[in-house]
Formats: structure tokens, sequence, C-alpha cells
């Protein structure tokens, strides 16, 4: 595929969509977990945040490949690039946990019976949510920062 328009790469266009997107799906993964209001205001929000995010990042790495072999090869570009590639699963996370967090309270609760698995479940929800979302967060702002020094340090 040919990720250029007009002549220009189109990396840039979704390396800043996966940089807003990413940090935001985290985000709304933390409000949902931690503060009960935002669950109902971002219900499914949440997931479809976390779905857009989740689609940004091949669409970044796809294209940063193809940009990767038009550049001159540099540390720096294979380590932002080697980098990359870490942020797939996490965003699989974070979306995959929306999507069933926001199952469980939309179809879940109601049906469960078991004061355990009430408790288990309100608790290992939350600490999965928070623990993939701030990991999502630190993996694109060290990306980002790497692909930042390729550019203008490479």
């Amino acid at each position: 595929m040919n990720w250029q328009f007009g002549g220009i790469p189109l990396h840039p266009l979704f390396v800043h969509l996966t940089s807003v997107a990413v940090p935001v799906a985290a985000l709304a993964a933390i409000a949902v977990a931690a503060w009960p209001a935002a669950r109902r205001w971002l219900s499914v929000g949440a997931p479809i945040i976390a779905l857009v995010a989740l689609v940004s990042v091949p669409l970044a790495t796809s294209s940063g490949e193809w940009l990767e072999h038009r550049e001159k090869e540099t540390a720096l570009l294979e380590r932002h690039t080697e980098l990359a590639d870490g942020l797939l699963p996490w965003s699989i996370a974070v979306f995959v946990l929306l999507v069933l967090w926001w199952g469980w309270y939309r179809f879940g609760v109601a049906r469960v019976t078991s004061s355990g698995a009430l408790r288990a479940v309100g608790i290992i929800g939350p600490v999965l949510l928070i623990a993939v979302a701030v990991g999502s967060l630190i993996e694109v702002v060290v990306i980002g920062h790497a692909g930042a020094a390729s550019v203008w340090k490479g």
C-alpha cells in the first residue's frame, strides 16, 4: 500500500491520531474503573474511544514501516520501530477490558447472585483496567519520544 497523500507520508497523521486516541482511551479506562459516575457517562463511549485507538495503532505502525524503508536507517529509528511494535497488545487489552467492563455493568451485575463474585469483579476489574491503561500511556509516551528523537536527532 502507498502510505502517501499528495506525495506526503501519512505516518505523521496516523501518529498524531494514535498519540491522542491511546491516551484518551487510557484516561477513559481509568475514569470508568475508579469513578462510578464516569461509568454511566462513558458507558458506550469508552469502548468506542478504545476501538479508535486500537485501529489507529496498526495504521501508524504500517505507515511507519513503509516510511522506514524509505529513510536512512539509524539506531534511533530502529529503536523507535522496535518500541512501536509493543503498543498493539496494550491497545488490545484496553479495548477488550473496556468492552468486558461495559458488558459486566450492562448485563452481568443484575444476573449475579453471589456477593463473592461481585466483590471479586469489583476489585479485579478496576485493577486490571488501570494497570493496562497506565501501561498503554507509558508505552505511547516512550514510543513517541523515541520517534521524535529519531526525527530531530537522527
